[in-house]
């Protein structure tokens, strides 16, 4: 299923993963330090988190799953090969969806824009470099993947939209920065504990 496929990327990247933490992280808190730059928790860890995304996103796209076949230049023929809800169909439509969503919410939050041309430019732009990129190193072009991504991507990018324009309706306590530090590290906390739950129960490590 979806869910174990993730975690398996994950057992696989999670050194690199752990490096990249690590490098980054000090090289930031380094150049805030000297710069007198405003610390703000909840930001650094998103701009960590979207780092860490396109390093999930690089091994998907160059190491997973290289022998799938021929490529397709035909809209919906690959969708329309698999039944609904089966394991091919989470894996590969509902797959290639989600695995967007957080490059459109990144989209959205960094560009600060509501206008839809410009994160569906964007995710474009980035869906089919993917697939040129897969095809130059011997894997396959798939269209209804990008169709597929920029779905996802869509997605992500309104629900950053709507998660703003619904912040701006809350009590002021709930707009400070404490509590956003608090939410993104919870989020983060149940994550890690997912996957190392998962993992363990798997026998992944």
């Amino acid at each position: 299923m979806l869910q174990r496929t993730i975690v398996d990327i994950f057992a696989n990247i999670w050194p690199t993963l752990f490096l990249f933490t690590i490098i980054v992280s000090s090289l930031r808190i380094a150049y805030l330090i000297h710069n007198k730059v405003k610390f703000v928790l909840y930001k650094e860890l998103l701009t960590l988190g979207f780092v860490l995304y396109i390093l999930f996103l690089f091994y998907v796209v160059t190491f997973q799953d290289v022998d799938w076949g021929t490529s397709n230049f035909v809209p919906f023929r690959e969708i329309m090969r698999y039944d609904f809800g089966s394991r091919l169909f989470v894996k590969n439509i509902l797959g290639n969806m989600l695995m967007f969503m957080p490059y459109g919410f990144f989209v959205s939050y960094y560009v600060r824009t509501d206008k839809a041309r410009v994160g569906f430019v964007l995710c474009l732009l980035t869906s089919i470099s993917i697939e040129i990129t897969q095809m130059l190193i011997g894997r396959v072009f798939d269209v209804d993947d990008i169709m597929l991504n920029m779905i996802g991507g869509m997605v992500g990018f309104y629900l950053f939209i709507f998660l703003d324009k619904f912040r701006n309706h809350l009590p002021s306590m709930f707009q400070s920065n404490l509590f956003y530090n608090i939410c993104v590290i919870i989020v983060i906390i149940l994550i890690v504990l997912y996957l190392f739950n998962f993992i363990s129960v798997g026998g992944i490590l």
